[in-house]
C-alpha cells in the first residue's frame, strides 16, 4: 500500500457527499453562480474538488481538453496517488468520465450510476461498457498557478 493511503479517510465530509449533477461542470452558468461542490458536481469538477483540498491546483477543463493540456498536466504512463484518469467507451476524450487515483487499483470517483462519490477498481470500470477504457492519466504540475 503507497502512503496516500490514508488519503480517503482525510476527505472532509463535503468530499463524502456530494451529489451527482451532470450540469454542474467546469466552466457552466451554474457553478459560476455558486461555485461550492454542496450543489453537486459532474465527475471533473469533483475530481477537480479532491484535488485541490490536497494543494493541487487543477485547471478547470472538460475532459478532452484536460487530455490536450501541456501548460497545467503532463500525461503519465503509470498513475500515482493524486493523478487523473479518463475512462470512456473508446479511447476518444471527449465526454471521458475522470476520476483520481488513490491507491494501487483504487479510483474515487463521482458518477451518475451511483449518485455519490464511490470507489472502483480498474475491473469495475471495465466491465462497464461506458468506462471500458482507459484513456490514461494525467499529473497535475505542482508549480501551476491558474
Amino acid at each position: 500500500m503507497s502512503s496516500i493511503g490514508p488519503l480517503l479517510p482525510r476527505r472532509p465530509p463535503h468530499l463524502r457527499t456530494v451529489p451527482y449533477v451532470g450540469s454542474r461542470f467546469p466552466g457552466s452558468a451554474a457553478v459560476a453562480r455558486r461555485p461550492d461542490l454542496a450543489a453537486g458536481a459532474n465527475c471533473q469538477l469533483f475530481a477537480y474538488g479532491v484535488l485541490r483540498h490536497f494543494g493541487l491546483t487543477p485547471p478547470a477543463l472538460r475532459s478532452s481538453d484536460l487530455w490536450e493540456d501541456t501548460a497545467a498536466t503532463v500525461r503519465v504512463e503509470t498513475a500515482e496517488p493524486l493523478d487523473l484518469l479518463l475512462f470512456n467507451r473508446s479511447e476518444d476524450p471527449y465526454g471521458a468520465h475522470v476520476g483520481v487515483w488513490i491507491d494501487d487499483d483504487a479510483v474515487l470517483h463521482l458518477c451518475a450510476e451511483v449518485g455519490r462519490p464511490a470507489v472502483w477498481s480498474l475491473a469495475d470500470f471495465a466491465a462497464r461498457e461506458r468506462y471500458r477504457v482507459l484513456i490514461g492519466a494525467k499529473s497535475v504540475a505542482a508549480a501551476y498557478r491558474p
